[in-house]
């Protein structure tokens, strides 16, 4: 009976001891020491994790972990801690392009290995760094599954009060909603299931797309994304207004049933949370970047960074069209279609542009509306086995435009539309990519106009997650270039494949040529740059100088100053740069360039460094970068729909060198719609030590270029 007894009570604390293993939590701490996580398992066996930030708690008690799986049990509790491994790192890495040459990849992590009683494993894996953290779950191989279908996985992020939020709906078809500036507790992503001019959009719960951005009562800036996500469905948060957090709520698959496919091993993309202090660290952070596995693909210098001009406003303000038809330009979906032919992609209209590039110093030209099938890409049903990307209309001599370009020293940027048809375009890839460099042709504008073919599946699910990669290795192995529209959000892939140089993803330029809400308000690239742009570079497509168009339409316009576009080449970041308008327009009536036009000739689009010198979500920004291989530096301020007098600090500067700075700022009777066009330029000498003053306009701004004097 003794021993039956002392075997009872061993056996009790053998089991009272994994409780309490169970119970035990653990911390990862920052470098710096700013930023701790702590990980535990509550008393169900949950996983959680708390984060704070200079001591004060900035996510609260947060349950991770859980999974439910179509055909097989799910989990989300019932785990024992097995172990954790603690690891660190401090490397720095080279962009072969970017907002800046080198960066510093330097966090702590642990990985905890955790199991249910019935030997089913899941492994979490922190990394904090001096900016935010990261975590993600890898599912091992499991006794009798090899793969699963993920129908909902549970990643919560609890907040610690009524939150300022800057957010766009969480959509499953589209980035292109306008950015709303709410409190948490007043998110409504329902209320704009049905904008009329998107042409794919499907918001099933209330929740937002991510980045999206945050600040709290005590101002502290918080940004939630995600990093790497590949082979997995995009995750959107759904909003428990209630409680106070987001939920991960994956894209899903009609056709499925489910959110992912996952084969075992699996790791899941990471979950990011960006913390800063100040608003201008969210855009300087590589969280995300460090977040994604180094180069794969190695040399890129196929690639190179680039301003380019395109046959592409003129379809969107009315004036031509995209089919020889004459038919489909943006009225055919805001007024009806419009009869006779006014085909924009003409030999004629190409060498045009060609000249304009070659003598004003501007690398590329983009060609869209070349090739047949624009008749019948959007008003069909069966919009697969419409294009093809050989086939040019027949007043396209695509050999002529392109010796043409060649003569002249331009780059022809292709041009693939697949009608959200990526069965048809996956075809045709091969054939298509071999065509661009028979021509000599490096990079590629992608789009995916309409609700993807086969039905059921939709742009950000796991089906096209796979497509996009799929594109991007091909493109890989023909040294081609992607830029892509309609695309899955960035998750820092560029780090990995860098020849993904940009994509859209947010609402462009376009909508202030037909956007039947009046376009892109004020506020937008000031909300834009911390939030969109914290994902990734951006094809915004800036430079507008005839900011009214009214002889093409009187209805819309850009809501900016002339000004406030120059300040966008500097503001919002990517590699290659449109001159969006019509080459006419850059010119004054006597035949002179325009005096504001030499910025967008000097400016740079790639960078060795950069520097946010002030700003506010939503309200203003002011950004300094230095070109890669140059000494200049060159300066932007955008600002909404107040007046800003701001002060600029030239401290960036190094030591001991002056500059000319050339200042093109807005004209003391600017305004964004009253007086958009009024402007002034100036000059002075500067140095390290000096400050002025620049005044922004309502829905106005700045732009800086900085040449050192010899």
């Amino acid at each position: 009976m003794r021993y039956l007894l002392l075997a009872a009570l061993l056996f009790s604390a053998l089991f009272t001891s994994c409780n309490k293993a169970a119970d035990t939590t653990d911390t990862i701490v920052s470098p710096d020491g700013k930023i701790t996580v702590q990980f535990g398992l509550n008393d169900e066996g949950r996983p959680y994790y708390t984060c704070t930030y200079e001591s004060a708690v900035v996510i609260d008690t947060s349950y991770i972990g859980g999974f439910e799986f179509k055909g097989h049990p799910g989990f989300d509790q019932d785990f024992t801690l097995m172990k954790s491994e603690a690891a660190s790192a401090k490397e720095t890495w080279e962009m072969p392009w970017g907002e800046q040459k080198t960066v510093l990849d330097h966090y702590n992590s642990k990985k905890f290995f955790l199991e249910t009683p019935d030997r089913r494993r899941l492994n979490v894996i922190f990394k904090v760094y001096d900016d935010g953290i990261g975590f993600r779950y890898e599912l091992p191989s499991q006794i009798n599954v090899d793969s699963l279908l993920v129908t909902a996985e549970t990643s919560e992020f609890k907040l610690t009060g009524d939150h300022q939020v800057w957010w766009q709906p969480g959509d499953w078809d589209i980035y292109e909603h306008l950015y709303h500036a709410t409190k948490f507790s007043e998110i409504d992503a329902i209320k704009y299931r049905n904008h009329p001019n998107l042409n794919a959009t499907y918001i099933p719960f209330n929740a937002v797309n991510t980045p999206v951005t945050l600040k709290t009562a005590e101002g502290i800036y918080l940004s939630f994304h995600e990093a790497n996500l590949t082979d997995y469905a995009d995750m959107t948060l759904l909003v428990d207004k209630d409680a106070l957090k987001f939920t991960s709520g994956l894209a899903g698959s009609e056709r499925t049933g489910g959110k992912a496919w996952i084969s075992l091993p699996f790791k899941t993309p990471w979950r990011s949370i960006q913390i800063a202090k100040r608003a201008g660290d969210l855009i300087e952070s590589k969280l995300v970047l460090n977040l994604n596995e180094p180069n794969k693909i190695g040399d890129v210098s196929y690639f190179t960074p680039m301003k380019y001009v395109g046959i592409w406003w003129e379809m969107h303000i009315g004036k031509s069209t995209w089919d020889l038809e004459g038919s489909q330009d943006m009225t055919t979906f805001t007024q009806g279609a419009k009869s006779g032919s006014r085909h924009g992609a003409t030999t004629e209209n190409a060498m045009k542009y060609i000249d304009f590039a070659s003598a004003n110093g501007i690398r590329g030209l983009l060609v869209e509306g070349w090739n047949t099938g624009w008749d019948k890409w959007i008003n069909t049903d069966d919009r697969e086995g419409v294009f093809d990307f050989m086939t040019p209309y027949p007043d396209y001599d695509f050999d002529a435009v392109t010796a043409y370009a060649k003569e002249k020293g331009v780059e022809i940027i292709m041009h693939h539309e697949t009608s959200s048809a990526p069965r048809t375009y996956e075809k045709q890839m091969d054939e298509a990519y071999t065509f661009m460099k028979k021509h000599g042709m490096n990079s590629v504008k992608t789009g995916y106009v309409g609700k993807i073919i086969p039905a059921g599946e939709y742009h950000h699910g796991q089906w096209m997650v796979r497509h996009y990669q799929h594109v991007i290795d091909k493109a890989a192995t023909y040294k081609i270039a992607i830029n892509a529209h309609e695309p899955i959000k960035d998750t820092g892939l560029r780090r990995t494949y860098p020849n993904f140089i940009a994509r859209e993803g947010l609402r462009g330029q376009e909508f202030n040529a037909w956007a039947s809400d009046g376009g892109n308000p004020p506020a937008h690239i000031p909300t834009v740059a911390f939030t969109r742009m914290l994902s990734g570079p951006i094809d915004f497509t800036p430079g507008v100088f005839n900011i009214k168009f009214d002889e093409y339409k009187k209805e819309n316009q850009v809501n900016t100053t002339l000004a406030q576009q120059l300040a966008l080449y500097v503001v919002l970041y990517s590699p290659i740069q449109m001159l969006c308008d019509l080459p006419e327009h850059y010119y004054l009536p006597n035949g002179q360039l325009h005096p504001m036009f030499q910025f967008i000739r000097d400016v740079g689009v790639d960078w060795n460094e950069t520097k946010v010198l002030d700003g506010e979500v939503g309200d203003f920004v002011v950004i300094a970068r230095q070109e890669r291989g140059t000494d200049a530096w060159f300066v932007g301020g955008v600002t909404g729909d107040r007046e800003r007098t701001q002060e600029v600090s030239f401290s960036f500067l190094p030591k001991g060198q002056k500059y000319k700075a050339t200042f093109y700022a807005d004209g003391p009777k600017a305004h964004w719609n009253n007086n958009p066009l009024d402007y002034q330029i100036n000059t002075a000498e500067v140095d390290h030590n000096n400050i002025m003053t620049v005044r922004m306009a309502p829905g106005g701004g700045f732009a800086i270029s900085l040449f050192p004097v010899k």
